[in-house]
């Protein structure tokens, strides 16, 4: 069975940096669109980052362009997202998501299989 597990949130202040990891197991995501979602209390989930599965393409939403960073190993069925220079407005339950189709997917509906999400938390 297919799974995605997130790793990596916590707790740091304004201007901290984190790294999120998302492990994928029971099949191989190496040809899939990966992606990175957040959801924050009372506000639905949006697009964080995505990476197409030889890493050539990356979008990123415009609150973190500049600060997050993503990349892949496919090799280890592993997605990251390093986040840098982190703000309290970042902070949200963020979710791994895999995508079947090769083209690009920024909609929550556009994933096929989603992680159970890892907390992040920014305190000013």
């Amino acid at each position: 069975q297919a799974q995605l597990v997130e790793s990596g949130g916590g707790l740091v202040q304004a201007g901290g940096s984190l790294r999120l990891s998302c492990a994928a197991s029971g099949r191989t995501f190496s040809t899939y669109v990966m992606g990175w979602f957040r959801q924050a209390p009372g506000k639905e989930r949006e697009f964080v980052a995505a990476i197409t599965w030889r890493g050539g393409t990356t979008p990123y939403a415009d609150s973190v362009k500049g600060r997050f960073t993503i990349s892949r190993d496919n090799a280890k069925n592993t997605v990251y997202l390093q986040m840098n220079s982190l703000k309290p407005e970042d902070t949200a339950v963020y979710y791994c998501a895999a995508r079947r189709n090769s083209g690009l997917g920024w909609g929550p509906d556009e994933y096929d299989y989603w992680g159970q999400g890892t907390q992040v938390t920014v305190s000013s």
